[in-house]
């Protein structure tokens, strides 16, 4: 008898890191067009921070001790920041909406890089900065915001966004993958708020008394807002910028490496 050979069974190739993270990257940033109303946290927000604390708090720069005697400058770099956070609380909901519709059930069926479907939000995020980054300077600049450190300041508080936008990606996707809901998406908002509010944002540390000045003492984000208000109403020195930096690697690692293990929860 002649044998009979058993069928080849080709298992499905596997999509690398790259592509998922584009494709996925790209999907998120679409969700825009689709879903103007995504934006306005990320850019409305900010702009209107910008014009109403500078409109109605503008007398605060005649305090003594204030760092500067321009509140634009105090004000922006802080408007900038707040839509960075935003960036990346707004890519995290893009995928708690694919979590909610389905797609993301098919996406961990597809024999896809597991690391691809965590950095393409994040990837959408980076991207998405670039908005706040630009409009908010835009207005502060017909307002007549001067850069003291010129096109350093402007790279500072780029980066410094971007920093920004990758923690809050990773708390943003921590806490979906945790509750798979988009109704989370308050909880996240929640936790950009306290951050920032209890900081630098509006005063100067050393204008602040009582809980409020010992809580913004201790507050990662003091040392973020130092950092990115470099150029703005300081010099650019490594003192002011090395604390905003540890905050930033220490925070992607942490929420992170929290975001990929509710990822792979996802997938039992």
């Amino acid at each position: 008898m002649t044998a009979v050979a058993a069928p080849v069974v080709r298992r499905p190739r596997r999509i690398g890191i790259a592509p998922v993270t584009l494709a996925l990257g790209k999907r998120s940033l679409n969700r825009i067009i689709r879903v103007p109303a995504a934006i306005i946290p990320t850019v409305a927000m900010p702009v209107f921070l910008l014009i109403s604390f500078s409109g109605a708090f503008s007398a605060i720069i005649d305090i003594p001790g204030f760092p500067t005697d321009s509140i634009l400058a105090w004000v922006a770099p802080y408007a900038v920041i707040q839509g960075a956070a935003f960036a990346g609380v707004g890519a995290s909901q893009a995928v708690a909406a694919d979590l909610e519709n389905g797609f993301y059930d098919r996406l961990l069926m597809a024999p896809g890089s597991r690391l691809g479907l965590l950095l393409g939000p994040v990837t959408a995020a980076l991207l998405r900065v670039l908005l706040p980054f630009t409009v908010v300077l835009a207005v502060a600049g017909i307002g007549g915001v001067e850069l003291t450190q010129g096109i350093a300041g402007l790279l500072m508080l780029l980066l410094t966004a971007e920093g920004v936008a990758l923690v809050a990606t990773f708390w943003g996707l921590g806490i979906v993958f945790k509750f798979r809901t988009q109704r989370s998406g308050a909880l996240v908002q929640v936790g950009v708020f306290v951050a920032m509010f209890l900081s630098v944002g509006q005063v100067p540390l050393g204008i602040m008394q009582g809980w409020l000045h010992a809580v913004a003492r201790v507050n990662p984000m003091t040392n973020i807002l130092r950092m990115a208000r470099q150029g703005f109403v300081a010099e650019i020195t490594w003192a002011n910028t090395w604390p905003g930096l540890v905050v930033i690697v220490i925070g992607s690692a942490f929420f992170g490496a929290w975001a990929y293990a509710g990822l792979r929860r996802l997938n039992q």
